[in-house]
């Protein structure tokens, strides 16, 4: 089914956003309809057999409708282009229409415990009919599609909404199977507390994914450190070309999907002519383009190599670095030569769960260097890392 509605509303010649914005509307208005048909069926099946659990069962579907209507419109605003006030785009709208979705599982998870408590102390035995278990049954079907549905295109187009969604069915089908259970123990043993008693359950379930997803979206949207993936990735290719040293200052902006920007500096030989240096570069910036759809921001940083000293305390800098955290690193090592001293002078990039001081790390770092040349004197630049500690 997946594969047919995919053959019939994505053409084939559509690229970029808007073919991300064709997957994002398909997946909206399919779980749309699915959730308004669901909702019909269950409130006309709980009124009929006077079933207060499918009943209440059928709304949850409307609000699961509601928030496909979030996701409809949180696609469309995203989809927008660039302007003048909004130079990134507007994709991060994809990211609060998804921490709306979340929220709206947190409601449902209240909503279920505050019902579900209301049986345990108000018990009350539901009417059992074969054709409310065979609404159910069917409902539980089609939300575990649903469930599929949703993940496999939010992976497709990396949706945040969309796994949203995904979870949201997930979750349906957990309360809904619960529902079940309780029709049929309730039916067997009698005891009445048994649908409020499972439905509390499923209640903390919910609460428990959607406390997480709401984290999570709220995460993003404040700026988390980029993907340790991602980071090596970039790091990688640019480290590939030849004539490039060593790559330091790397930041990643996430503007949403598909709205990737990274800045990074790149150290290439002093000696190399800085023409050769810049045309290389761009082509790096190109081809990463090209290829990742990551618009990459180069700063061209001249390394000497031919001074065998200074070679020689850029070694021993970034050991002394190591030696007081893994990911405590150094680059744009040069030295000023005086009559009465030499200034050492560099960057030092500062994991962020580095226990250590800016003032101790400087202090470490002079000793080192005066324990091998008592006359050299350190001009540090500290700075912060914004890799998640992984320059």
């Amino acid at each position: 089914m997946t594969d047919l509605l995919l053959k019939l509303f994505i053409p084939k010649q559509k690229g970029g956003s808007d073919t991300r914005l064709a997957y994002g509307n398909l997946a909206s208005i399919v779980c749309i309809v699915c959730n308004i048909l669901l909702c019909t069926g269950k409130i006309a099946a709980g009124a009929i057999f006077g079933s207060i659990a499918i009943l209440a069962d059928g709304l949850n579907n409307l609000s699961d409708a509601s928030s496909n209507v979030i996701s409809l419109v949180g696609f469309k605003l995203g989809s927008a282009p660039a302007d003048s006030k909004h130079p990134y785009g507007h994709a991060r709208y994809e990211y609060i229409a998804a921490l709306a979705v979340s929220v709206m599982i947190l409601v449902i998870g209240l909503e279920l415990g505050k019902e579900s408590l209301g049986k345990i102390w108000q018990p009350q035995i539901a009417a059992f009919s074969w054709l409310s278990v065979a609404v159910l049954a069917a409902s539980i079907l089609v939300k575990l599609w649903m469930a599929a549905f949703n993940r496999r295109i939010g992976r497709m187009i990396d949706s945040e909404v969309l796994m949203a969604t995904a979870a949201d069915s997930r979750n349906d089908v957990i309360s809904t199977a619960a529902v079940l259970v309780s029709l049929f123990v309730t039916k067997l043993t009698g005891i009445a507390r048994v649908d409020g008693v499972m439905g509390l359950g499923v209640a903390v379930f919910i609460l428990y994914g959607g406390i997480g997803m709401v984290r999570d979206t709220l995460s993003t949207l404040l700026g988390e450190a980029p993907d340790p993936a991602l980071v090596k990735h970039i790091e990688d290719t640019v480290r590939s070309y030849p004539g490039v040293l060593g790559v330091h200052d790397l930041m990643v902006h996430d503007y949403g999907p598909g709205r990737r920007f990274a800045v990074l500096h790149v150290e290439m030989p002093a000696e190399t002519d800085a023409l050769e240096s810049h045309d290389l570069i761009d082509n790096i910036e190109r081809d990463i383009w090209q290829k990742d759809g990551m618009h990459v921001t180069i700063h061209y940083d001249p390394i000497v190599t031919s001074d065998p000293h200074v070679e020689e305390l850029r070694g021993l800098l970034q050991r002394a670095a190591e030696g007081l955290h893994a990911h405590l690193s150094i680059h744009d090592v040069r030295i000023v030569v005086g009559k009465t001293h030499t200034n050492v002078v560099f960057d030092c990039v500062v994991p962020a769960d580095c226990s250590l001081t800016h003032t101790e790390i400087r202090n470490k770092l002079t000793a080192a260097v005066q324990e091998v040349y008592p006359d050299h004197n350190c001009v540090i630049k500290m700075e912060n890392s914004y890799t998640g500690g992984q320059d």
